[in-house]
């Protein structure tokens, strides 16, 4: 694989010129290589850098999702969505014997449901799941999210990436802690549109930073160790929103989750701005560093290419499966009658295992192979992956706890490999000087398709239950269309960008070395 970070020996003026080039270059770089490990070049500074961002994104994530961890209690204290037949937890297990509450539709035939001591064991009310959810956990996020990333990326090439960082993170800090004061249903939507602004601003600030930090060699290493944000973020949701709101501390129940989740954001953000230094921009200079209609211009062009296009696909078609379980974990195992201490036992350690392990070996891997098989090696590691990933995915609907839960430890091994993977897919697959709107705008496009795509989980739902499921039934089946199934959809899609992402790259190079000898 050729340095991106070195200049190519004479300017390339057509693809096999340039392809004879990169030819006579990667002997040398591979000798360099043998003589320098790439571990050497890691610093304990680039490493506290890692850490750094590594927490952040842990919040990120953290205060996202606890939405959906929190959303049964939310919404039977301030009423939205649907309703449901469910448990009366003040009744053990063996009060339940033969009686599943979950069955019952009608609100009459609930509460009418009794046991063998003719006690009252069930009860009717909002579920935490419904359209209404759906819209604060996508749209209501989503929209002002990839609109905003898309306009903060701006910022990013021109000013202090540190300082807009930091101010992004105690700004959703700030969001997530104000959540738990929330009264009415219109109160969480505004306050998600303003997480959904705060947290845009990490992928692009966060990534940029580590592309400038760390070379080629290690940059697969450094973004699978700061994607284990999503997993240290994701997983804690499942700890603080239960055990949390279990222990009903001040009889306040689930607003102390997002008390407790927000406020470690504002003194990471300080400690950012005191300790972080802006690194130096590994860019050229061109004519795109004139305005920010330029950059726009040459960066929505550049995702008009074959390679680019078929990436971002197959990243919205996975990432839509993965908006969707992650919205709707804990309202499919609370809908079949798991307890929340249950789920917060497994669910608070599955993710942060399966997916670290997954994000780690996936970047090494593929940082390996990319000196044999150049870019195609990332695209290979992605797609088999996923294949391998989905039976596990819907063995995690068919299987009962607590085997589901398990399901899900290979699901996170492979099926998470290509997150950080992508990411550096596309890097390589533009000019230096506009990667961090590249970035920007990738996760735009995966963010808008995926991210609303949970939007679709009611009217499946419903559509089941009008042919005679029970509600958790329906649940399960709107989720195998929409969780397994997107892993094998975009496995696809990736493996199909093999036929065009070398040429891509090979121009992606020339234009790196043209603007050099400018």
């Amino acid at each position: 694989m050729m340095d991106e970070d070195r200049p190519l020996l004479s300017q390339p003026h057509d693809d096999e010129e340039s392809d004879k080039i990169m030819e006579k270059k990667e002997p040398e770089i591979a000798k360099d290589q043998e003589a320098s490990p790439w571990y050497r070049t890691l610093t304990p500074y680039k490493l506290y850098v890692l850490l750094l961002l590594l927490v952040t994104y842990l919040l990120n994530q953290l205060d996202r999702y606890m939405l959906a961890i929190t959303s049964k209690s939310m919404a039977q204290e301030i009423h939205f969505g649907d309703k449901a037949c469910m448990k009366n937890s003040s009744f053990k297990d063996r009060a339940f014997e033969g009686i599943k509450c979950e069955d019952f539709n009608l609100e009459a035939s609930c509460l009418n449901a009794t046991n063998n001591e003719t006690e009252h064991i069930c009860y009717y009310d909002y579920n935490g799941q419904g359209f209404e959810y759906q819209i604060v956990a996508g749209p209501a996020f989503i929209v002002i999210y990839t609109f905003a990333g898309i306009f903060i990326s701006y910022v990013a090439e021109k000013f202090n990436r540190k300082v807009m960082l930091a101010a992004c993170l105690m700004f959703w800090s700030v969001m997530t802690i104000l959540t738990g004061f929330v009264k009415e249903y219109w109160h969480l939507v505004i306050l998600r549109f303003g997480l959904g602004f705060g947290e845009a601003g990490c992928g692009p600030f966060a990534v940029s930073i580590l592309t400038d930090y760390f070379n080629p060699e290690t940059r697969g290493f450094a973004l699978g160790i700061y994607n284990w944000g999503i997993y240290f973020g994701y997983s804690m949701s499942y700890a603080l929103g239960n055990f949390i709101s279990l222990a009903n501390i001040n009889g306040q129940g689930w607003r102390w989750t997002f008390f407790i989740s927000g406020i470690p954001g504002l003194a990471v953000g300080v400690l950012m701005l005191l300790t972080l230094k802006e690194p130096e921009r590994k860019t050229v200079k061109t004519e795109l560093s004139g305005s920010a209609f330029s950059r726009l211009t040459m960066t929505l062009k550049k995702f008009f290419s074959p390679s680019l296009m078929l990436i971002c696909l197959a990243g919205s078609i996975r990432n839509a499966s993965g908006y969707v379980f992650a919205y709707n974990t804990q309202p499919y195992f609370t809908s079949i009658g798991r307890k929340p201490e249950e789920i917060g036992k497994y669910l608070s350690w599955v993710p942060l295992v399966g997916g670290s392990f997954s994000v780690l070996v996936g970047g090494f891997i593929s940082d390996r192979l990319v000196k044999r098989l150049g870019m195609y090696s990332r695209i290979l590691v992605i797609g088999i992956s996923l294949l391998i990933a989905a039976p596990f995915a819907a063995g995690t609907l068919y299987f009962d706890p607590p085997g589901a839960y398990f399901f899900q430890i290979p699901t996170y091994i492979f099926g998470e490999m290509w997150v950080g993977i992508t990411l550096a897919v596309v890097v390589e697959l533009v000019p230096s000087d506009i990667k961090t709107t590249a970035v920007a705008v990738y996760l735009f496009i995966i963010s808008n398709i995926g991210g609303n795509a949970n939007l679709l989980v009611p009217p499946l739902t419903q559509h089941f239950e009008d042919d005679g499921y029970s509600k958790s039934a329906a649940l399960r089946a709107a989720l195998y269309i929409m969780y397994p199934g997107p892993y094998v959809y975009g496995a696809v899609v990736y493996l199909s960008s093999l036929f065009v992402i070398r040429r891509d790259k090979r121009r992606a190079a020339k234009e790196n070395y043209e603007a050099e000898v400018q």
